[in-house]
C-alpha cells in the first residue's frame, strides 16, 4: 500500500502547523479588528503561498506546499475534509422552518434576492466574457450560469455574526434576514450542484448528467423531508444515550461524510451532501444551541482556517489582480443584490430604511463565494483573473455589510432602553420558571400600562417567541412583539433567581428577563431598544448589580449610571 515517506510526512506535518498556526494568529488579529475572520485566514495563506513566500523563498515554498507528489495529495484530501465540515456547519445555520413561519415576505426576499443577480451577473457574463475571464474553448452558457448563481449565493455565516455584533439578531429584521437569508441559499447551493453537474464533473463511475441532475434534485428533497422528520426524531435518542458532546458530535460528522461521498459518486462535489446534511440536522428544535456551538467550534477553529488559508496557497494574488475585473464584479454583485433584496422587501410591505438594511445585510458574500469560485477553478470554467475578483468582491462585501446597516438605520445613536422602562412593571423576583409562565406574568403587569388586554398581548409575544427564542445570551432574554394599538413602545422587567431557558446562542438560562411591546410602526424603536439592552448588559458587573437590585429605583440608578459611563 502506497504511504508517505518519512521525509513526506515530515513536510506534511510541519506544513499543517505553520499553516494552522499562521491562519490563527492572522484571523485572531482580524477579529481584534473587529473583521472577519476569514480575512485573517486568507492572508495568512497569502503569505504562505506562492503570492509572497513563493516570491520571496521559492524552494522552501516547494518544499512545505508541494504542487505533487504523495504531500501534495494528502494536503488536498485535508482540504476537501475541511471544507466538507465546514458546509456542513454552514447548513446547521439554516433553518427551514423559520422560512415557512415568516411566509410571504422571506420568499419575497429571497426570491428577488437570486433573480437580481442571477440576472445582472448571467447578462454580464454573457455579453462580457473575455473581460470576465471565460477560459478559450469553456462552455459560455455555463459559465453565464455558473457567474449568475455565484453572484446569487449570500454568506449566511457572516450575515449572522454581522446581526450579533450589531446586537440585531433576535430582532424582528434579524430573523427576517436570516430566513431570506436561508431560502436564497438553500436554492442557490440546489442550483450551483446542477451546474456543477454541467461542468463536465461527471467521470469513470458517475452516473449520465440525465441521472446526476435527477440524484442532486431528489437527493435534496429526500434530505429535507424524509431524513429531516427522522433526524428530528433520532436526536433525543441520541442525546440520552451518549455522552455529550462526543455523540451528537460523531453522530453529525458521520451523517455529514456519507451524503458527502453520495453526492460525490453521483457526479457534484463532496460538500453539497454535507450542506444538506447539517440543513437536515441544524432544523431540528432537539439540536440545543449548546450542542451547536461545540461543533460549530471544533471545525471553525480546526478545519475552516486551515481551508482558507490553504486558499492563499493555489493562487499568486498580486500577479493575477486586474483593478478593470474586480470593480465590475463588485458593482455588478452589489447593485444586483442590493436593489434585488431591497425592492423585494419593499413590495412585501417592508418600511422602507428596513427594506434597504436588509438587501444589504443580504449582500455578505464571505466564504460561500470564495468556496464557489474556488470550485470553478478547479474544474476550468474560471481563470485565476476572476477567482481573484470573486475573492476580494467577497471580502469587501463582507467588511461594508454591517457598518451599512448601521448607517442606513441609524444605530450610531440609538434610543436608550431606560426611557421605557415602566417601573410599575418592574418585577424584583419572577415566580415563573419557563418562558411562557415568564411571559404572562411579566404581560400581567406591562399589558394595563397600555390598556390592552393581558391575555391578548401574551399571545402576540408568545406568536414572536415560537418564531425564533429571544434568548440574547449573557443572562439576558428580550421577548417581544409589535401590536396594533400601541401609542408608543412600553418595557418591563423581571429577575429570576434560578434563570428561564430561552434558548440563548451560549445556552445560559436568562435571570434578567424583558418583555418588550413596540407599535406595529415602530420606525425602528424596537431593533435600538434591543441593541441598547445587549449593549447595556454585556459587561458581567453590570448584569451582577443588576440581579442585586431590590426595587425600580436601585434599578434605573444602576442603569443609568452605567449608561454614563459608556
Amino acid at each position: 500500500m502506497a504511504s508517505l515517506s518519512p521525509n513526506e510526512t515530515t513536510l506534511f506535518l510541519l506544513a499543517l502547523g505553520v499553516l494552522l498556526a499562521g491562519a490563527r494568529i492572522l484571523g485572531e488579529v482580524a477579529r481584534r479588528c473587529n473583521q472577519p475572520a476569514v480575512l485573517g485566514e486568507i492572508a495568512a495563506g497569502i503569505l504562505l503561498g506562492p503570492t509572497v513566500l513563493g516570491n520571496l523563498a521559492p524552494q522552501l515554498s516547494a518544499a512545505l506546499f508541494p504542487r505533487s507528489g504523495g504531500g501534495a495529495v494528502a494536503l488536498d484530501a485535508l482540504m476537501t475534509l475541511a471544507i466538507t465540515l465546514f458546509l456542513l456547519v454552514a447548513g446547521m445555520e439554516i433553518n427551514l422552518s423559520s422560512v415557512w413561519r415568516q411566509g410571504k415576505m422571506a420568499l419575497s426576499v429571497g426570491i428577488a434576492g437570486i433573480v437580481g443577480p442571477f440576472a445582472a451577473g448571467f447578462a454580464a457574463a454573457w455579453w462580457m466574457p473575455g473581460l470576465l475571464g471565460l477560459e478559450p474553448g469553456s462552455d459560455k452558457l455555463i459559465f453565464a450560469l455558473f457567474l449568475g448563481t455565484a453572484l446569487s449565493i449570500s454568506a449566511l455565516p457572516v450575515i449572522a455574526k454581522t446581526l450579533m455584533d450589531l446586537n440585531l439578531y433576535r430582532s424582528d429584521l434579524g430573523m427576517m434576514l436570516i430566513a431570506a437569508a436561508v431560502f436564497n441559499d438553500l436554492v442557490g447551493w440546489i442550483v450551483f450542484a446542477v451546474i456543477l453537474g454541467l461542468m463536465g464533473t461527471v467521470g469513470a463511475g458517475h452516473p449520465d448528467i440525465g441521472l446526476t441532475i435527477f440524484c442532486v434534485v431528489a437527493f435534496a428533497l429526500l434530505m429535507l423531508t424524509v431524513v429531516r422528520w427522522l433526524l428530528h426524531r433520532i436526536l433525543p435518542w441520541i442525546q440520552a444515550h451518549t455522552s455529550w458532546p462526543g455523540g451528537v458530535l460523531g453522530f453529525a460528522l458521520a451523517l455529514a461524510l456519507v451524503c458527502a461521498a453520495f453526492t460525490e459518486w453521483v457526479g457534484v462535489h463532496a460538500i453539497f451532501g454535507s450542506f444538506l446534511a447539517g440543513v437536515a440536522l441544524g432544523d431540528s428544535t432537539h439540536l440545543r444551541q449548546r450542542t451547536r456551538a461545540t461543533i460549530t467550534q471544533f471545525v471553525s477553529f480546526i478545519f475552516a482556517p486551515l481551508f482558507f488559508a490553504g486558499i492563499g496557497l493555489k493562487v499568486d494574488f498580486i500577479a493575477h489582480f486586474s483593478l478593470l475585473p474586480v470593480l465590475l464584479v463588485l458593482a455588478i454583485a452589489c447593485l444586483g443584490k442590493i436593489a434585488g433584496c431591497g425592492l423585494g422587501a419593499r413590495l412585501a410591505g417592508l418600511p422602507k430604511r428596513e427594506a434597504w438594511a436588509l438587501g444589504l445585510g443580504m449582500n455578505a458574500r464571505g466564504a460561500m463565494e470564495i468556496i464557489l469560485g474556488l470550485l470553478a477553478l478547479q474544474y476550468g470554467v474560471i481563470n485565476e483573473r476572476l477567482f481573484v475578483a470573486l475573492v476580494v468582491m467577497a471580502l469587501v462585501t463582507s467588511l461594508i455589510s454591517g457598518p451599512a446597516i448601521q448607517a442606513v438605520l441609524r444605530l450610531r445613536k440609538p434610543r436608550r432602553f431606560i426611557n421605557y422602562l415602566k417601573a410599575r412593571a418592574f418585577i424584583p423576583r419572577l415566580q415563573a420558571s419557563n418562558r411562557e409562565a415568564a411571559i404572562r406574568e411579566l404581560t400581567q403587569v406591562l399589558a394595563p400600562l397600555a390598556a390592552l388586554p393581558p391575555e391578548e398581548v401574551a399571545q402576540a409575544v408568545l406568536a414572536r417567541e415560537a418564531l425564533m427564542p429571544t434568548g440574547i445570551g449573557h443572562g439576558v432574554a428580550v421577548p417581544h412583539a409589535r401590536l396594533d394599538n400601541l401609542a408608543t413602545p412600553l418595557l418591563g422587567v423581571g429577575i429570576s433567581c434560578a434563570g428561564i431557558d430561552f434558548d440563548a446562542p451560549d445556552g445560559r438560562p436568562a435571570s434578567l428577563v424583558f418583555l418588550l411591546l413596540t407599535p406595529r410602526e415602530d420606525d425602528g424603536a424596537q431593533l435600538e431598544i434591543l441593541a441598547d439592552i445587549s449593549r447595556t448588559f454585556r459587561d458581567k458587573p453590570m448584569r451582577d448589580q443588576a440581579l442585586e437590585a431590590c426595587g425600580a429605583t436601585e434599578f434605573f440608578a444602576l442603569v443609568r449610571a452605567g449608561q454614563e459611563e459608556h
